[in-house]
Formats: structure tokens, sequence, C-alpha cells
């Protein structure tokens, strides 16, 4: 990739003159089937002027409780853009019931009371759900509602080459039953800097001139999509070493004690984990991080470990290691016995 970066042929992208990133925004287009990509700085901005370019102001968009465009993303639709999330409770495997979508849609106008429906929102694979790939059967029951009620529905596609790999399945085909979507270059696909959003010509107009109000137009952009074309080209099929290790990873943890998390689950390269009660995350997060291990916190006893390219399994098994050394300090075999005599006095498990 820096190899790449090096030798880039760039010109001035603000004006479409940059070479590299026109290729790469090309073959994102071809990639997910949609008529026009452009290339922008993050996700979090790809999903920001995503939604900006769907909705107007008052507008509402629809997404999950869980959904990291309404967790991680700082409010910015509502805080730029004037639009407001109304969330649906997330279901452990990524997906939003279909009736409670269809009852939170307003599209008639008639009624001045309420705010009108702008864009529904999905994600795949699904963070906090623990990297679940999200079926297609799903969208297709999205898809359908959404054109019933005439609205666009966005992907926060971040991490859909995971699903891809995991699933044995084409990008396109989650791509086939959305409006737009958004696709990280800098995660599993380890490209330092980028992400490309990809829907309808007019759409990515709209995107262009909204990429531009948030700062996000850059010139000789074409020295970082080198290395997103590199992710895109060489760093897709690599994702099923990342899957493979995250099973090794969460294998070797659901073996001791004061950590639950169950290794069947685990479809991609996230690990999500929960602390028996009794066993604070920050003092087990920092202690980790001391024998040069980090995973992060995650919301209660939860915390996350991701594996990604650099990470090896010897790492995953260090990991382990550190894991045990740390909850043994922090007694967490004391803690397992007496929670597990609780359950047993008051019937629980």
């Amino acid at each position: 990739m820096r190899a790449a970066m090096a030798t880039a042929v760039v010109g001035d992208d603000v004006f479409g003159e940059d070479p590299t990133v026109n290729a790469l925004e090309a073959e994102v287009a071809e990639v997910t089937g949609k008529d026009a990509a452009i290339f922008v700085t993050s996700g979090t901005q790809g999903n920001l002027a995503s939604l900006l370019a769907h909705g107007d102001r008052g507008r509402v968009a629809i997404l999950g409780d869980q959904s990291h465009i309404f967790c991680y993303e700082a409010g910015g639709a509502s805080a730029l853009g004037g639009i407001m999330y109304h969330t649906l409770p997330t279901a452990a495997d990524g997906t939003l019931d279909i009736d409670a979508i269809d009852a939170a849609v307003v599209t008639s106008a008639a009624n001045p009371h309420f705010a009108q429906t702008g864009v529904i929102c999905l994600e795949n694979t699904h963070n906090r759900c623990g990297g679940a790939v999200v079926p297609v059967a799903h969208f297709d029951e999205v898809a359908a509602l959404a054109a019933r009620h005439g609205l666009p529905v966005h992907l926060d596609g971040a991490r859909l080459f995971n699903a891809s790999v995991a699933a044995s399945t084409p990008v396109r085909t989650w791509c086939d039953r959305v409006t737009s979507v958004s696709l990280c270059l800098s995660k599993g696909l380890a490209a330092p800097v980028g992400s490309v959003v990809a829907g309808p010509r007019e759409f990515i107009a709209r995107v262009r001139r909204v990429r531009k109000m948030l700062g996000g137009g850059m010139r000789q952009a074409g020295v970082l999509a080198a290395a997103g074309r590199i992710a895109l080209h060489e760093m897709v099929d690599r994702l099923a070493e990342d899957h493979a290790l995250a099973q090794r990873l969460a294998a070797g943890l659901a073996a001791l004690p004061g950590l639950h998390l169950d290794p069947a689950r685990i479809e991609t390269n996230i690990v999500v984990l929960e602390l028996a009660p009794g066993l604070d995350p920050g003092t087990f997060l920092d202690a980790l991080a001391t024998r040069g291990v980090r995973f992060v916190a995650f919301g209660g006893r939860r915390v996350r470990a991701v594996t990604h390219y650099g990470i090896t399994a010897d790492d995953c098994d260090r990991a382990v290691a550190a894991c045990a050394a740390v909850l043994r300090e922090l007694g967490a075999d004391d803690l397992e016995r007496e929670q597990s005599r609780l359950d047993a006095l008051y019937g629980r498990r």
C-alpha cells in the first residue's frame, strides 16, 4: 500500500480530476452494482453524508437502537442535518422487526403534527451484535417494505466484505436490496484511510455536495485512494483468516472462568464477551493493557476484541494467556464459584 501511495498518479479530486480516485470510485460502483460512488474520509462521514443526501431537515431516520450510526457517530445527522432518529430494538442477530419498522413509518403529509420518514438504515456486519452477518432474507423484507412506502434504504456496510466472505455471498447481493451503501476500506481491508459511498448517480451528486459542506473535499486524494484500491483488490479474500482467528480467540476465552461468551455465535472477526458479576471492566482492561493486549469497553460488563490484518494465531494465544493471568489476579475463580452457588440456591440457570 505504501508503494502504491508513493507512486500514485494524482490530480484535483474536488474537480473530479484525480485519476486514482476516479478509478477507485468506478471499481466500487462495479462491485456494488450501483451507478456511481464517491470516496470519503471515513465511514462516519459516509453515513452522515448519505443521511443528509437522503433526507431534508425535519425528516426521520429509522434505525436500530444498537446501530453504529446511532451509538457511535456523535448524533451527526441530528446536529448537522436536522434529521431525527427513530430507534427500534435491535435483535441479537442484527435485524429489526419488520412490523415495528412498518409501524414507525410516516409518509403522509396530511397531518402536520408528524415528522415524515426520510430513510431506513441497516448495518452489516452488525458491530454491537458481535459481528453478526445480517441475512439477505432480512434485506428482502426491508426492501419490500421500503418500496411500498416509497422510501430509500441506506446500508452502513463498514464491514460488508466480512459478511460477504463469511456467507460466501457477493457484496452486490446485499447492495441490490438497498438504495445506498457506505463501505469502509480502513477496517478489515487494512487501508490507512477512507470509505466509499455508492448509490444512484443523482444521489451521489448530492453526497458530493454534502461532502464538500462537511469539509471532506480533498485535493490530491489519489495518494489515499491508491491504498484503497490495494485494499479492494488484495485484502478481501484474506478476511477469512481474521474470522478463523476470531474463532480461535473465542474458544480460548470461553474456557476461562469469569468470561462468558458462546464461540458458536462468532461469525466474523468480532468477539464480544461479558465479564462475570463482580469483575470491573475498567480494571480488567487496564490490567490487560499492561500485558500488551488491548480490548475495548463495550457497555455494561461487555468488552470487545477484534482480529484483523497483522494479528496472528500466536497473538490470539498470548491474549488468552494474558486474560487468564488477569482473571487469576482478580479472583475470577472465587467469583464464579459464588455465582454458581447463588444460581443453584435460587434455581437460576
